[in-house]
């Protein structure tokens, strides 16, 4: 049987990367699908590993043959998740974690139905504004078109499948790893159930 889509988004500033890199350590039956982007590499990043860097040309020129599975513009740069890699783990039934915003989570669950998208939330907006400040990567214009955008991405928490509130990295971990293994137990019950029609 194919693997499970699951999707992680919320506002930025919510802790989405530090969740994500947490549940790959802990959480071995799952492959993180690298996004696609057109910003600069920074410092500390890794190619191939945090992103995949491309030109512009390239990002557009993926988008028009079909081979983005999602993808959004942030400021100049464009975001995006290649289909291929995405599809290629599933089909060998491995289940594939997708870390991306949600414009890009909505796009992913029109064409992947079946996919489980988890919303991260933050305890508050003032501690969700404490944590893009203390990032020190954007200024305080950038700051405020994010926490703009976070009344936006907040009112789609109901489109998700479930909604995580991320006080405590161990608690939220432990709290998504639960819902993963949930997710697991119910596809191997539906396994057990088409074996015994034969």
């Amino acid at each position: 049987m194919k693997g499970i889509l699951f999707v992680l988004s919320g506002p930025s500033g919510t802790g989405k990367g530090t969740v994500c890199a947490e549940l790959l350590k802990r959480d071995n039956n799952i492959s993180l699908s690298v996004s696609m982007t057109t910003r600069e590499c920074r410092e500390g990043e890794t190619p191939g590993v945090t992103y995949h860097y491309v030109s512009v040309e390239e990002f557009k020129h993926n988008i028009e043959n079909g081979e983005m599975l999602e993808y959004a513009v942030y400021g100049d740069n464009y975001y995006g998740t290649p289909r291929s890699s995405v599809e290629k783990l599933l089909n060998e039934g491995k289940d594939v974690l997708l870390e991306i915003e949600p414009q890009g989570a909505l796009q992913i669950k029109s064409k992947f139905p079946e996919a489980v998208l988890l919303f991260l939330i933050p305890p508050s907006m003032a501690e969700l504004k404490n944590r893009l400040v203390s990032r020190g990567r954007e200024d305080t214009e950038e700051i405020e078109k994010r926490l703009e955008a976070a009344k936006w991405e907040l009112m789609q928490a109901e489109k998700y499948n479930i909604h995580i509130v991320n006080d405590s990295l161990d608690e939220c971990v432990d709290r998504v790893i639960e819902y993963f293994n949930e997710k697991r137990a119910e596809r191997r019950k539906i396994e057990e159930l088409i074996n015994e029609l034969g």
